[in-house]
Formats: C-alpha cells, structure tokens, sequence
C-alpha cells in the first residue's frame, strides 16, 4: 500500500516533537543545577544521584518496551508513558526534598523511555527501509535540538520564572505532546506478526549470549555513557568551575555543545552510510570516531583551558559517534533479533550512564568546595579521568577481541 507524503508527516512529526522532549529532559539540569544546589543545599553526589535517576528507570524499562511495542504498537505505548513523564515532571517541580526530586526524576525517564524505540519502530512500520537511516538521523536530530533548547533558551525562562515554573510548564506540554501522538499518529491496521514473551526473552538470552555483541558492547557502552552523563549534568559545573565562565556564558557553550551535536548525529552518520557503500564497516568508524573522543576527553581532562570552548563542541560532535555502533551492530545479527540487539545495548548505556553520573559527583564530593560554593577542579579532572581511563581499557578490548575474531575467521 502507498503512503502518502502527509501520513508519513502524520507519523513523524509527533514523534519527533516526544524525542525533542526525552532531550530536553534528560539535560536540562546542566543549566539548572546551581539553582537546585542553592535552594536544596545539595552536594556533588546528591545532584549527581538525582540528575542520574532519569537514567536507571530509562533503562530499566528497555527490555518489557520492546514487547510492548510489539503488542500494542508504538502509539499508544509512548502516548501512554509520555503521561508518566508528565506526573514525573509536575512532582519535581513541587518537591521540597530531595527524595520527591529523585521520585520526579525517576518517573520522568520511565516516560520518556520509548521515545526513541517507539519512533523506530512506527518508521519501520510506515516507511520504505531504503529510507530508515535518514528518517532515523533525522529523528536523532530532533532529540539534539531539544538538547539546545534545554541550554541558553532554558537561562533566558530562568529570568522570568523559576525552575519550578519551568517543570510545571515542561508537564503540561509533555501531557499536549501525549494526547497529540495518540490523536494525530495513524494506527496501522494490517496485522503484524509478533511473537510473545517466551521468545523474546529467548531472543534477549541470545543477543547477550553473543560473542559479537560483547566485542562491540563494552567499549560502545562506556562512550556513550560517557557523553550522556557529561554532557546531560557536569559540562556546565564544569565550564562554570574550571574555565571559570559566568552563567549566562556557561549555558552558550552548552548551545554550542548541543548544536555540534545535531550536526554530528546528521553528518557522521551520513558519513557512516555512505563508508558503508565502499565497504568500511560502520563498527570501524563507530570505534574510530570513539577514538577521537577519547582524545578530546584527554585534552579536557588536561584542562588546557584557553581551548576549552572548542574543545567542548569537539566533544558534542564526536561524542554521537557510539550511536553509529547501534547500525553496526545490527548488521552482525539476523533481522529477527535487531530490535533486541538495540534495546540489550540501550539497557547497559543507561545503567553506565546511571552509576557514571553518580560516580562523578561522588568524586567530586571528596574534594573541599570554595568559599564562592565552587568544586575542586581536581575532583572534575579525577571524575573525567576514571571514565577515560575505563574507555581506554575497552578499546583495547575491542581491539583484541577483533583481532581474535580476524584469525577464527581467517582460520575458518
């Protein structure tokens, strides 16, 4: 059957506009953080803890989701969890401890949490697969832009109301986006061959049982994690105590950070796309461009401050390199078996990423806070520093596991 050009917008836009907010969410505290700390008096470990909650029920969630998405289809899963993000999102803003901050925090991640697995799944359901990887970057995109939002624009309603307003606001719009999705998104009716719990828990077994998938994993896992739990909380403490840059300069370089990376999940993968047409596999360049990113974590680490604002849109843009491993990936497992190829390493980026951004401000808690409220820059160095020594243990993971997987197959 033809689709035409305006259900396939039908089916975009909405979901688009549920990643731009999954984005938004998930770093909006890099800006709004020393407000949460002055008013709620809370340490490095306890913004750490409450900012990395988002993460834990996000990935929690990933595994249940994909047999959701298969029984019920993604429109009504996502309109339905979007309410959670909402419920999520209106406790925050009342919370007057840090318990209801992590209760909201929490119930924000389980809402958002389909909001990239569902989007994928209606495009395979609505589209031509010639055109997934574009409508899937293009998707990617919208989650960046809600990344940018979450930056300068976010400063600028700080001056007109407090972050209190501006979760209270984020609640209601989440509870527009939700009612959209399930008004505005087409069901498809043709019935859609799915199988039950039983063999998709015998499908997870698989996946993560797999050989490929642990050479792959590890060192994908901990990249991605990496950039999620920086770039989502501690760049802005960070620009703020080591390159010693006032608010409203902290919130234009994370612009700057979100908007380097829309263009790296657009153009690197792009880039990957076409790399693959001349058959250099997307893993390589996945971890290529994963090597890269290790060295501006280096250099950052190093604190070579006088770069620091390129530096941190290096960061941005060579960071989405680990999204390109998902395709990669994908490409060593049978069709069947994609879907939870994706979900399993969702499940461990997030719980990475849940323990990293704790791990980070626990660290930074061991260090004495300056008179003016500022963190040691010695605890951001030795924070960032554990996460890049652990990314340089897996590449040389994946490097040796790659090298055994060359001879087998030479041998083969």
């Amino acid at each position: 059957m033809k689709i035409t050009y305006g259900k396939k917008l039908r089916v975009f836009i909405p979901f688009a506009i549920g990643y731009f907010l999954s984005y938004l969410y998930r770093t909006v505290n890099a800006v709004i953080a020393p407000d949460l700390t002055s008013e709620l008096s809370l340490n490095p470990a306890q913004l750490g803890l409450l900012t990395a909650a988002y993460f834990i029920t996000f990935a929690a969630f990933q595994l249940p989701l994909g047999v959701l998405l298969d029984r019920f289809g993604p429109r009504r899963i996502e309109s339905i969890l979007l309410i959670f993000a909402a419920i999520g999102a209106l406790l925050f803003s009342r919370a007057e401890n840090l318990p209801g901050l992590i209760v909201g925090r929490a119930l924000v991640g389980l809402g958002v949490s389909a909001c990239l697995m569902a989007a994928f799944k209606a495009f395979v359901l609505w589209f031509p697969s010639q055109q997934w990887p574009r409508i899937n970057g293009l998707q990617m995109a919208s989650g960046g832009l809600g990344a940018l939002t979450a930056t300068a624009p976010v400063e600028f309603a700080l001056g007109i109301t407090n972050w209190r307003g501006i979760f209270l606001v984020l609640a209601i719009t989440t509870l527009a986006v939700a009612a959209v999705i399930y008004c505005v998104v087409p069901e498809r009716k043709e019935a859609q061959k799915t199988s039950g719990l039983k063999e998709q828990l015998q499908g997870v077994l698989e996946v993560f049982l797999s050989s490929e998938f642990w050479r792959v994993a590890p060192l994908t896992t901990l990249s991605q994690a990496s950039f999620l739990s920086i770039q989502s909380l501690w760049a802005g403490p960070w620009l703020r105590d080591v390159a010693g840059m006032e608010r409203m300069a902290v919130a234009k370089v994370l612009l700057l950070i979100a908007t380097a990376m829309v263009a790296g999940f657009i153009l690197l993968g792009t880039a990957a796309e076409r790399l693959s047409r001349r058959r250099i596999s997307p893993l390589l360049t996945a971890a290529i461009g994963m090597m890269l990113f290790m060295g501006v974590q280096l250099l950052i680490v190093l604190e070579i401050k006088d770069w620091a604002i390129p530096l941190w849109i290096c960061f941005g843009f060579v960071g989405t390199t680990g999204i390109i491993s998902y395709a990669g990936l994908c490409q060593e497992f049978p069709q069947h078996l994609t879907g939870r190829v994706t979900t399993g390493l969702n499940l461990l980026v997030f719980i990475l990423a849940f323990f990293a951004q704790w791990a980070i401000g626990a660290i930074i808690n061991l260090f004495p806070v300056s008179a003016d409220g500022r963190y040691a820059t010695a605890g951001y160095k030795t924070g960032f520093g554990m996460m890049f020594a652990l990314q340089v243990l897996s590449f040389l993971w994946f490097l040796g596991a790659s090298i055994m997987r060359r001879r087998k197959l030479v041998e083969f």
